[in-house]
């Protein structure tokens, strides 16, 4: 007999990169079209060589990188970001005010541990972020969908109304995943004020912050005095600095937030992982003008699926900018089932949008998530062509 599985947990969708790449399975792919995976936002290259150089380094030379650090994270790489984030948004963030993780979604799961529990409300702007949705699953917490609507931007007053006296917090991801889009400053004041009126916690994941096509700071959040009431934010050094296996993330809160995180953390991992914290540490220092080429890249591309859309009438961009494009596709059926045959017969592997909105969603069957930081701009053009030569 099995024994029994948890109710939440078992009634949690499964994860959907795993998912997706399930599909792959027994399809054979011509070599005239080998497969190009747009399905994940992850980069897929090795870290620069200094980094590298840092990380061999201290595996060889530095007893302490193979030890238990504080849970909270190297004092050094805290203060780092604290000095960074003060310098980028124009506020005050101090070392006590940071947090380092192992990677971002635990940071999620960390801070929204000291925020809700089951039976509570969080609400998520639809299309949301899935792993998101699926830690508040596990936990018994309601997840409220808001839809963002035409421009897949957010709005203080559409969230005002959802609000209920089991609400927590309010969770939004700029640049965007999955729709690519940039929340306006003003936008983010709003629900910042919107939360602080209701005594709720406003909780920003800015984990593609560095490829943001804007100059200057994205919003004036932390040059409130009192941020830390109300502001958590979240960040991932996995994009930045190609760590996505050395999963290394950040939280930046209140002092009294991070002394309940440290809880969580203490009894999930203990502590970040030293070298990936010491990789991290090295790339702040040291790789501002490479992260800035990086940026670069990632825009030229951004304009080449903006190009590329438009060649394609019968498809409609929603939404473009960091990892991703979030389109409508044009065929009669529901996304989940169009990108499994263009798995097969354009070896493409997209997810569709069943998997970014609640169930049932008539949206989520229109539209599909494109990893675009995935390729390169010739990829990009060869993923159109089979797109246009595809026939639904």
């Amino acid at each position: 007999m099995i024994t029994p599985l948890n109710p939440a947990m078992a009634a949690t969708d499964p994860p959907p990169v795993m998912e997706a790449r399930r599909w792959l399975a027994g399809v054979n792919f011509p070599p005239e079209r080998p497969l190009i995976n747009i399905s994940q936002a992850a980069p897929v290259e090795s870290p620069p060589l200094g980094l590298r150089q840092a990380l061999a380094d201290a595996a060889l030379n530095n007893p302490d990188a193979h030890l238990y650090g504080p849970v909270l994270g190297l004092p050094a790489l805290r203060a780092e970001v604290a000095k960074q984030w003060s310098q980028a948004y124009g506020g005050t963030v101090l070392e006590s005010q940071t947090a380092i993780t192992q990677g971002c979604n635990q940071a999620f799961c960390a801070v929204m541990s000291t925020l809700a529990g089951a039976g509570d409300e969080v609400i998520l702007p639809t299309p949301w972020y899935f792993n998101h949705k699926m830690w508040l699953d596990m936990q018994g917490v309601k997840t409220v969908p808001l839809s963002a609507g035409p421009g897949l931007i957010p709005e203080a007053g559409a969230a005002a109304r959802l609000i209920t006296d089991r609400t927590r917090a309010i969770v939004l991801v700029s640049p965007n995943n999955p729709g690519g889009v940039e929340y306006p400053a003003e936008t983010l004041t709003a629900f910042r004020d919107l939360c602080r009126a209701h005594g709720l916690a406003l909780i920003v994941d800015e984990t593609y912050r560095d490829f943001d096509s804007r100059s200057g700071r994205a919003h004036d959040l932390f040059l409130d005095p009192d941020w830390h009431d109300t502001l958590i934010q979240l960040y991932s050094f996995s994009k930045a600095y190609r760590l996505t296996g050395h999963r290394v993330g950040a939280v930046t809160a209140s002092a009294e937030r991070l002394f309940q995180v440290e809880k969580f953390l203490d009894t999930v991992a203990i502590c970040p992982s030293q070298l990936g914290q010491i990789g991290a540490l090295w790339g702040m220092q040291n790789l501002a003008q490479w992260v800035a080429g990086e940026r670069a890249e990632i825009l030229a591309r951004r304009s080449a699926m903006v190009s590329g859309f438009s060649a394609l009438p019968d498809w409609k961009l929603l939404g473009c900018g960091a990892y991703f494009a979030y389109v409508e596709h044009p065929y009669p059926l529901a996304s989940d089932a169009l990108c499994k045959r263009l798995v097969s017969e354009a070896s493409l592997l997209m997810l569709p949008g069943t998997m970014f909105q609640p169930e049932g969603s008539a949206d989520g069957k229109r539209q599909i998530r494109i990893a675009f930081a995935n390729v390169d701009q010739a990829g990009i053009a060869e993923t159109f062509r089979r797109l246009a030569a595809f026939k639904g």
